[in-house]
């Protein structure tokens, strides 16, 4: 008689110890070979073995009672509010998750519109991570710090501005690419210069200070800074070509080359010359910049590699005794095209 659904839910959950009678080993060697052990040496004959009988079993390890012995989980914790987009950052981003599993982390997102500063370290406590990777969208002070690593948080590692007291800080200073940018169209004689503000909700964390670099370049040389709003649509970017001439700005500097590209395209369409009219830099150095006519200048953003962080999160849950480090995870270069 085939079974109810009610059956089916009620159905044992397979343990470790079915695993390891269908196997014909010991609890300790399912355990060992489901948990990467490298510490005990067991042949790829058992392993094989073992694998097959958990996947024939339906068996899954419990994380909790996993953490419950190492005396700590395997959970890296990336809070967000916002994922920040465009290629370059995508690409850190993807890149480091792939280097934690390689090393044997659960990575986790955690969705942390609303929380902020100490309210958001209490709730990412909660989840006991091993160790957390802040963005920089949220303020973390030197007490909600302490507040994970009593919660058994090894590592607390941010990404912003400025060091955080207690934490290991990769320093990315915005201001940089801004500085950078307003560099530029300065050397090529341009004075009233524009800055796109995206519209988009959790790029401020981005744009707000590369607007600031922007002026710390621009206002001590005599120069006007006008930031422009812009959504990330075709209609937007159509509406403020339409008024251009209106704000007099002779440079733009356009966030990023995405941005860069819509303004560019509106520009043209409307009849304004780049760079006779206006000059357009962008950033991230993106490949579709270079197919564009005129080509687009761009300012070149170098970041270290997400294996290098995912690298300094295990070596601070190996050792979390050391000393907070610093490190300045991005450097920034102009490359001039024909668009200035």
């Amino acid at each position: 008689m085939s079974q109810t659904p009610e059956q089916s839910a009620e159905r044992p959950v397979p343990t470790s110890a079915d695993v390891a009678r269908l196997a014909g080993v010991s609890r300790a060697t399912v355990s060992y070979v489901l948990n990467n052990t490298s510490a005990v040496r067991i042949s790829e004959p058992t392993r094989r073995r073992v694998r097959e009988a958990a996947e024939e079993l339906g068996y899954v390890p419990h994380a909790a009672a996993r953490s419950l012995r190492a005396g700590h989980s395997r959970i890296v914790l990336l809070p967000t509010a916002h994922v920040p987009v465009g290629p370059l950052y995508s690409r850190f981003f993807n890149e480091l998750q792939w280097a934690l599993r390689r090393l044997d982390y659960t990575v986790v997102q955690y969705g942390s519109l609303g929380l902020d500063g100490d309210a958001a370290a209490r709730a990412w406590a909660e989840l006991r991570p091993v160790a957390v990777v802040s963005l920089g969208e949220v303020a973390l002070t030197a007490h909600g710090v302490e507040v994970l690593k009593r919660s058994g948080a090894k590592a607390v590692i941010t990404l912003g501005p400025q060091d955080v007291e207690g934490a290991h800080s990769l320093v990315m200073d915005q201001r940089e690419v801004g500085i950078r940018a307003a560099g530029h169209l300065l050397e090529r004689g341009h004075r009233r210069i524009g800055v796109i503000m995206p519209e988009e909700p959790g790029l401020e964390l981005f744009s707000v200070p590369r607007l600031a670099g922007v002026r710390r370049a621009v206002e001590p040389a005599g120069g006007t800074v006008v930031p422009i709003p812009l959504a990330y649509d075709e209609d937007a970017a159509t509406a403020l070509a339409a008024r251009w001439r209106d704000l007099g700005v002779d440079a733009v500097y356009a966030y990023n080359d995405e941005y860069a590209m819509l303004l560019m395209r509106a520009l043209q369409d409307a009849g304004i010359g780049i760079p006779q009219e206006t000059a357009v830099i962008g950033a991230d150095d993106l490949l579709l910049g270079r197919l564009l006519r005129p080509r687009l200048s761009t300012v070149r953003i170098d970041m270290v590699t997400g294996q290098h962080l995912a690298e300094l999160v295990d070596r601070v849950v190996r050792d979390p005794g050391s000393e907070p480090e610093r490190h300045d995870l991005m450097g920034a270069q102009v490359v001039q095209r024909e668009s200035t």
